[in-house]
């Protein structure tokens, strides 16, 4: 590790830039919303449903799941910084496969490639474990997280701002130009920060068990995973909500579904000033409790009829809130449970987390009926909140008994 060597801006022989950790997870963000306001003019274009075109949000979740259990351990056997290089390239070509794509299966088989640009979330993480202890890696996580939630509050509304302008294909030529920069910038700055101990991939997947068999590593993995559950449900049934409920246009839509980013912004600003000042876990309950007290006037108000597209949207900035608390803080303490297993905790909990994301995005898709309106989505929502807070709870206790 290179703990005591300071990060010098494009110096291959130091740690990376806290401003280049920001832009590798920011475009793995980027890539998951920036083309959903586009889903319902794409559903046309592919000439099929939009549970099926819906399935580019589940699919490309569930490959980011599976893709965090190998980069985790590829990067803790030979070191963060190929494995990042070789992500982005792959990710580019699949972008241009979307780009490409004449029907809906090809587009979903290049939209799942897409989903290795997760490294830059995962090696993130890593590489501030990498260089940092528990407490202040849950700080910089914060800023980190901080930084890229402009990204997915930005993105919808650029993306639906570009759909409408010029086809949803723009999306994804920006996608595919981000990509060459962020190449470039990773090439040029992201140092080496892990020193790999060696050994096969069996003897690290024997290490797994050690992982697995913790309460506090599954503790902060459903923390997490319940938390963003919520957002990813979101994600799912968002763009129908806005499309077939409220009738809302490609750009307006995207101006909306922003919403939780603010909130995210700000909670992760609180995770990244006071952190190390109250503890990670102080941070993790009132971030969980938030997230259930968030969806309370939403379901209250839909239920009585009141409910509107400001009302939908606007209340989940308060789940971003409280996803900006839990998750960093949730990851620092996934990642402190064995710090000689950095990247494979990052990857292993990144894979829980995401492939639960999954599980809940295709469910909210296939939920949602226009004469039902958003309770089916809320009520997922706020299922999911309920689950995060009993998590932490559990994870609160496992610590007490540990001393």
């Amino acid at each position: 590790m290179v703990d005591k060597t300071p990060p010098i801006f494009m110096d291959r022989q130091s740690p990376p830039h806290i401003g280049t950790l920001i832009v590798l997870a920011g475009l793995s963000a980027l890539s998951m919303n920036l083309f959903l306001p586009s889903l319902p003019v794409m559903t046309e274009y592919f000439n099929t449903e939009y549970r099926l075109m819906q399935l580019s949000v589940a699919l490309y979740l569930f490959m980011a799941a599976l893709g965090q259990v190998i980069i985790g351990p590829l990067s803790d056997r030979f070191g963060r910084r190929s494995v990042m290089l070789w992500s982005i390239l792959v990710f580019m070509l699949a972008t241009l496969g979307c780009i490409l794509a004449t029907n809906i299966w090809v587009f979903l088989g290049f939209r799942m490639a897409q989903a290795a640009v997760v490294a830059g979330i995962v090696l993130s993480r890593a590489v501030v474990r990498d260089i940092a202890p528990t407490e202040r890696a849950a700080s910089m996580i914060g800023y980190v997280t901080m930084g890229m939630s402009l990204v997915p509050m930005v993105g919808p509304m650029l993306g639906g701002a570009l759909g409408q302008a010029f086809g949803w294909q723009s999306n994804f030529w920006l996608l595919l130009t981000l990509g060459g920069v962020v190449l470039w910038l990773a090439w040029s700055d992201m140092g080496e920060t892990f020193t790999s101990a060696g050994g096969s991939f069996r003897e690290q997947a024997r290490q797994y068990p050690e992982l697995l068999t913790s309460r506090r590593f599954w503790g902060y993995c459903l923390a997490a995973t319940f938390a963003s559950g919520a957002f990813f449900a979101y994600l799912g049934g968002a763009p129908y909500v806005g499309d077939a409920v409220f009738g809302l246009p490609p750009a307006r839509l995207g101006f909306y579904f922003g919403a939780p980013a603010l909130g995210y912004l700000v909670g992760n600003f609180i995770t990244g000033r006071f952190s190390m000042r109250i503890g990670i876990h102080r941070m993790l309950l009132i971030g969980a409790i938030l997230l259930v007290l968030g969806l309370i006037p939403s379901l209250l108000l839909f239920r009585s009829s009141m409910g509107s597209a400001e009302i939908f949207f606007g209340f989940m900035t308060i789940i971003g809130l409280g996803n900006g608390m839990v998750l960093p803080n949730a990851n620092a303490g996934m990642l402190s449970v064995r710090p000689r297993l950095a990247g494979s905790a990052a990857g292993l909990g990144g894979a829980i987390m995401i492939g639960g994301g999954a599980l809940l995005s295709g469910y909210s898709g296939a939920l949602l009926r226009e004469s039902a309106g958003a309770m089916p989505l809320l009520w997922l929502m706020f299922a999911s909140a309920v689950l995060s807070l009993m998590s932490v709870l559990w994870v609160i206790r496992a610590e007490r008994r540990l001393g």
